[in-house]
């Protein structure tokens, strides 16, 4: 069967803590990274700093990232590694195979994510009724906005 979607490239990553401090002070600090906006939220337990790596299309987000309150979950900062985004040329098509092959999905279903684009997420763990998950690894998936999907192309030399 072909698969009736692509995975373009590395959107973002994710790194969780218990202070966005230290996290800061290596990655804006010492790398050099800016600060591009900041998410909110009480549903996702989640303060963070939406820093960027590269430029354009091609541009791959570090998400640093603190709970709100550390007893809740999610737990951004019980794994440091929190979860690896990757940029999908058409998501809901992507949800729908995988789904059918037996992955999956965290709660939530396909929403806004911090950036604006909808995202979903592969649930870590796979169960009795969807036996494929992320082997231990959060993978969110990002649809891609078109000029993403298209400078994709043409590297590739599709266009």
């Amino acid at each position: 069967m072909t698969r009736p979607f692509k995975v373009l490239g590395i959107q973002q990553i994710a790194i969780g803590g218990p202070s966005k401090d230290k996290l800061r002070t290596l990655w804006v600090d010492l790398f050099g990274l800016e600060v591009t906006s900041t998410f909110v939220s009480e549903r996702e337990n989640v303060d963070e700093d939406i820093c960027a790596i590269g430029s354009g299309p091609f541009k791959v987000e570090v998400d640093l990232m603190q709970p709100l309150d550390a007893e809740k979950k999610p737990a951004v900062h019980a794994t440091p590694l929190n979860h690896v985004g990757l940029w999908i040329d058409d998501l809901p098509k992507a949800v729908e195979w995988l789904a059918a092959k037996g992955v999956r999905f965290a709660p939530g279903g396909i929403r806004k994510g911090a950036a604006g684009f909808d995202i979903t997420f592969l649930h870590p763990k796979g169960n009795a009724e969807f036996p494929i998950g992320g082997e231990g690894v959060l993978i969110e998936l990002v649809q891609a906005p078109p000029e993403v999907v298209s400078a994709f192309a043409r590297l590739a030399g599709q266009s």
